[in-house]
């Protein structure tokens, strides 16, 4: 009896060691997602904030150049009109980016598609006892 007591407690450990190992591998898995989609938001801002300056200082030419242009006869039509573009285009840029940051994201999927696959190999039946 005592063998068969230290082969269950033997038994035991050994599945609790893989237990955890198998959560050590999910959690290392969880901070490797984590740090790529931190990866991918800092290279968005920094690109998303560069072509910010650049198309700020292109509106800006190119408004004093229309101004410049039609100054003698219509340079008050080419403000309202400029300014009319340029609301209407941040209303439809705004409405994107609203329906962007509401839209789903896959954040962790990978994490969750393996704690479903262990999930589920963990609750089928052994192929032995299937009958």
């Amino acid at each position: 009896m005592p063998g068969e007591n230290a082969g269950l407690f033997g038994q035991l450990q050994q599945s609790l060691g893989s237990v955890i190992e198998l959560f050590r591998v999910r959690l290392a898995l969880l901070g490797t997602e984590l740090g790529l989609e931190k990866q991918r938001l800092a290279a968005g801002l920094f690109w998303g904030a560069a072509a910010l300056v650049s198309l700020t200082l292109a509106a800006t030419l190119f408004c004093g150049f229309v101004i410049l242009l039609l100054w003698d006869n219509y340079r008050l039509a080419a403000v309202a009109v400029l300014a009319l573009l340029f609301l209407g285009c941040g209303l439809f840029l705004l409405q994107v980016a609203q329906r962007r940051l509401n839209a789903e994201t896959n954040l962790f999927s990978t994490s969750l598609a393996e704690l479903e696959r262990d999930h589920a190999s963990v609750t089928s039946t052994p192929p032995n006892e299937r009958q």
